[in-house]
């Protein structure tokens, strides 16, 4: 039997915003339903929660995106014998105007883990049946470069270990809520842009050292509605001494960028953000950026006035397995305690087949 309308379009919906690859959508099903009950409206229903949605309409995914999609939508509506649909053929005329660019949009849905009739529920066991998932009505957009490597960096686009640690927190608002984040190496901002939006923390430090990525990230930031500590990048190296950096108001944090060089932050600097939680995605790539971090979590382990150190969460994904026991090496070479934290019940971010994503608490 095939689905019902409705699930189906915004099964395409929430990839499709997200750009997922095009082989995450549920083509499939589509094709199933059309031999059912060959019809336009759903197809019609399809294009207007995607190519037609206002996030679409203002911040775009690539026109080769695009331009895939509605060419596969097109050929799903030719092998049936449902009603033309001139919508369909008038969106590839638009897209194909179009000249391809350098940046392009990514729109996320922010869903939470719920029970019925209970509180968000932290990420569990087996999957239980009164477990849903709850829109929470806003997303996080992002401008980002359609190359993987632009501009000497690896930074201006969202890898797979963000998205999963953003699923974890968005399951875990406890962890941040009404406390000071630092994130190491934020990117273009998604993991901290999402935890802003749905964990209510006092105070979000987003930090980075590539001039560039610091540049888009606080342009992803002010798209999402923050405004960033003025004065441009705050400069950790001058401006954090003996400053506590809290915002008054869990509901709208305090949201700073902040430049900031692992090897050449001082633990006295370290202490002026009063962390109580860091957390960093895909850093853990490279034996020499492993050495830098492992000496960046030994400062934060000192860093703190009341002797307390922060909760540490590092989420990457297994390239190499190498590199990954290099790293838990290194970190048993210093004293630095950690733990698996358990997968994911489900993923709201990731809709294709899951990459090979860990996530460690760290005990510093």
């Amino acid at each position: 039997m095939a689905e019902p309308r409705p699930g189906l379009a915004l099964r395409f919906q929430r990839p499709f915003l997200a750009a997922r690859p095009l082989r995450s959508l549920p083509w499939p099903e589509l094709e199933e339903s059309l031999r059912t009950a060959p019809d336009s409206a759903l197809l019609a229903d399809i294009l207007h929660k995607t190519i037609l949605h206002p996030l679409c309409v203002k911040y775009p995914p690539s026109a080769k995106y695009r331009r895939c999609f509605l060419t596969e939508l097109i050929k799903k509506h030719e092998s049936t014998a449902a009603e033309p649909l001139d919508e369909l053929y008038d969106a590839l005329a638009d897209v194909l105007k179009e000249g391809e660019s350098t940046h392009c949009y990514k729109n996320y849905l922010l869903v939470l883990l719920l029970i019925v009739n209970s509180k968000p529920m932290v990420c569990a066991d087996p999957p239980l049946p009164s477990r849903v998932l709850q829109p929470t009505g806003d997303c996080v957009s992002l401008c980002e470069s359609t190359a993987l490597i632009s501009g000497g960096t690896t930074g201006l686009i969202t890898w797979e270990a963000a998205l999963h640690l953003a699923q974890w927190a968005l399951e875990n608002p406890g962890v941040f809520r009404g406390r000071t984040v630092l994130e190491l190496g934020s990117g273009i901002g998604f993991t901290g842009i999402a935890i802003c939006k749905a964990c209510q923390p006092r105070t979000f430090i987003f930090s980075d050292c590539h001039p560039r990525v610091l540049r888009q990230l606080g342009e992803n930031i002010q798209l999402n509605g923050f405004i960033p500590e003025p004065g441009g990048t705050w400069s950790i190296q001058t401006e954090s001494q003996g400053q506590e950096v809290e915002g008054e108001n869990c509901q709208n944090p305090k949201v700073i960028v902040a430049e900031l060089d692992w090897g050449s932050v001082t633990e006295k600097q370290l202490l002026g953000l009063r962390a109580d939680v860091v957390i960093a995605a895909d850093v853990v790539y490279d034996p020499e950026i492993i050495l830098a971090l492992i000496g960046m979590l030994q400062k934060l382990s000192t860093s703190r006035a009341d002797t307390k150190a922060p909760e540490v969460f590092i989420a990457f994904t297994i390239r190499n397995p190498a590199t990954y026991q290099l790293f838990q090496a290194e970190l048993d070479k210093v004293g630095i305690r950690w733990q698996m934290i358990p997968a994911h019940s489900s993923y709201n971010f990731l809709y294709d087949v899951q990459p090979d994503v860990t996530i460690l608490q760290l005990f510093i």
